[in-house]
């Protein structure tokens, strides 16, 4: 692929990443796990240490600990039936001081911030095909996660598999993590999932609506801060989260939508 046809594939990438981070974030913030979520994505730090170490791509250690992570999280809570959150304290401050030791210098703050190396013809594929398979998830899977958020034995009596269900969205969200990586770290890729959902919850009457206004706040942060960092030639991901929160402090001057 010519460099042009990168600039244009890593566009499109970024905002395929936006999209499903709008969407999945959405039931982070109805879940109320709006901290954990966002710690949960420093839980990548040590597989992309290791994986710097061992001289392979940081992208396949990102994945690898944050399925492990993802999946011990969500075993842990329903065995011991410890909240979340707590869980995800926990796990998220192992990783972060592991990670913090097994790496140093420029390639702490291009895991932490984003920004490293050029995305390839093949990221952009796996890419895309990744985010379509968070938003298809949201699709066919929004009622029976929104019944299982109000009442997990109504949900239950309705033949939906909570302990299943609740697995195959922590997965999605690490998915989703993996997608921001490159655009904005393991520091920042949290907030792009909670700043714009909390927006949206402020401002939609619906859920349906709420998936719109989420999205559309994550785009549009994703382009002007892309935009803007074109311009003032810095990396793009403390950007993008700037103008998230600046969206945020703006929907602060509309009565909340009930």
């Amino acid at each position: 692929m010519s460099t042009m046809s990168l600039e244009a594939g890593s566009l499109v990438l970024s905002l395929a990443m936006a999209t499903a981070a709008g969407l999945i974030g959405c039931f982070a913030v109805m879940r109320r796990m709006t901290l954990a979520a966002d710690a949960l994505s420093h839980v990548a730090l040590p597989g992309i240490a290791l994986a710097v170490l061992l001289r392979f791509d940081p992208l396949l250690g990102a994945i690898a600990t944050l399925a492990a992570g993802t999946v011990l999280i969500w075993a842990v809570e329903w065995r011991t039936a410890i909240s979340t959150e707590t869980i995800v304290g926990v796990v998220f401050s192992v990783a972060l001081a592991v990670g913090a030791m097994m790496t140093s210098g420029e390639t702490l703050l291009d895991a932490l911030f984003g920004g490293a190396g050029k995305i390839t013809g093949m990221e952009v594929i796996l890419g895309l095909i990744a985010a379509t398979t968070i938003v298809a998830f949201v699709a066919f899977k929004r009622h029976a996660l929104v019944v299982s958020l109000v009442s997990p034995e109504i949900a239950l009596t309705c033949g939906i598999d909570v302990q299943r269900l609740d697995l195959m969205y922590l997965l999605m969200f690490a998915l989703t993590v993996v997608l921001g990586l490159r655009f904005l770290g393991v520091l920042l890729m949290g907030s792009l999932m909670i700043i714009p959902a909390a927006t949206a919850r402020r401002l939609a009457g619906n859920l349906n609506t709420m998936f719109a206004v989420s999205t559309g706040v994550a785009v549009l942060a994703t382009l002007l801060g892309t935009y803007a960092a074109l311009v003032t030639h810095r990396e793009s991901g403390p950007l993008i989260i700037t103008v998230a929160g600046a969206l945020f402090f703006v929907s602060l001057l509309r009565p909340r939508v009930d």
